[in-house]
């Protein structure tokens, strides 16, 4: 069985940003109070007419043309989301749509904010089997629509985007360029980040998830690197779930990762829940922060209280 490697990734994100003032202006809150519990000072937010599988495919086309691959090359699109209101058609099926594929496989992945390292290891199995050539990933959300914008605890956190990353079978002896997932749960935390209710709107135990990733997550964290035979003073960068930036900087440091660049997209984007890894690994990409075969850490943790994470190397 030969691995897989991602080739190319791309994001998009809407145009409208909304800052710390606006939210001022709609909520009793302030740029003082939002920056020192969260670090976010903008993110973006989708109109109404701008649903999740638009963004998904935005992003997606941006992978594709950077990967040199037409639609109908692909055999496999994963969609992590967990801003889906329709049941069906799923998101995967109107990204392939969208984007005119004549007929590939078509999977929407749930796990909330560790949706898109899920949807990645799914991929990497999928080449490995040799169930697909070539897999679309996406990471795409809206937040925006299930946030009730009267709540200021949750509302100051969340932005609208999308990531994707093409992934294709490696050449035999190239070495593995997606590594080795670790993902798991803990169920009886499942409740600490939620989507729920009619109309459904997100809620969370920000404490407790506070607590859960910064004690546990950075041995989670290592034991992925020694998956892929690495230790995290070898990794380029560490991009985890943006969820806020007072999680993502002591985890990165509690990892040990020294010489990384640690992704702080979070304080631009908010947390866009599947979105924000992918979006802010292909930003880091975009920049040059990276070079091509670099060792890079993802990691997603959040929603069900689900985890994965796995070790890639740049496109």
């Amino acid at each position: 069985m030969s691995g897989s490697r991602i080739t190319a990734v791309g994001h998009y994100q809407p145009a409208r940003v909304l800052t710390n003032e606006d939210l001022a202006g709609m909520v009793d809150t302030s740029d003082a109070w939002i920056t020192s519990r969260v670090g976010i000072r903008t993110r973006h937010i989708a109109g109404p007419d701008e649903p999740v599988d638009e963004l998904a495919a935005h992003a997606a086309a941006k992978a594709l043309a950077a990967a040199g691959r037409t639609p109908d090359e692909i055999d496999l699109v994963l969609v992590a989301t967990s801003t889906a209101i329709d049941r069906s058609p799923n998101m995967a099926a109107r990204v392939a749509a969208r984007l005119g594929m004549p007929g590939p496989a078509v999977m929407d992945i749930n796990v909330v904010c560790a949706g898109f390292t899920h949807a990645l290891a799914t991929a990497d199995h999928a080449v490995r089997a040799g169930g697909a050539e070539r897999v679309l990933v996406i990471g795409a959300d809206k937040m925006s629509e299930v946030t009730d914008w009267t709540d200021r605890t949750t509302c100051v956190l969340v932005g609208d985007g999308a990531g994707a990353a093409v992934v294709e079978a490696a050449a035999p002896g190239a070495g593995d360029g997606v590594g080795p997932v670790l993902w798991g749960s803990v169920p009886e935390m499942g409740n600490a980040v939620r989507i729920e209710g009619t109309p459904p709107r997100f809620a969370q135990e920000g404490q407790s998830v506070y607590r859960w990733a910064t004690t546990r997550l950075p041995e989670f964290a290592r034991r992925v690197c020694g998956k892929a035979g690495l230790t995290p003073e070898d990794l380029a960068a560490v991009v985890l779930h943006q969820a806020n930036l007072r999680i993502v900087e002591p985890l990165a440091r509690r990892i040990g990762a020294v010489n990384a660049v640690v992704a702080r997209d979070v304080v631009d984007s908010g947390n866009t829940s599947a979105a924000s890894i992918p979006l802010a690994f292909s930003k880091l990409v975009e920049q040059g922060a990276v070079s091509s075969g670099d060792p890079v850490l993802l990691f997603g943790f959040g929603g069900n209280l689900s985890y994965a994470g796995q070790v890639v190397r740049c496109p």
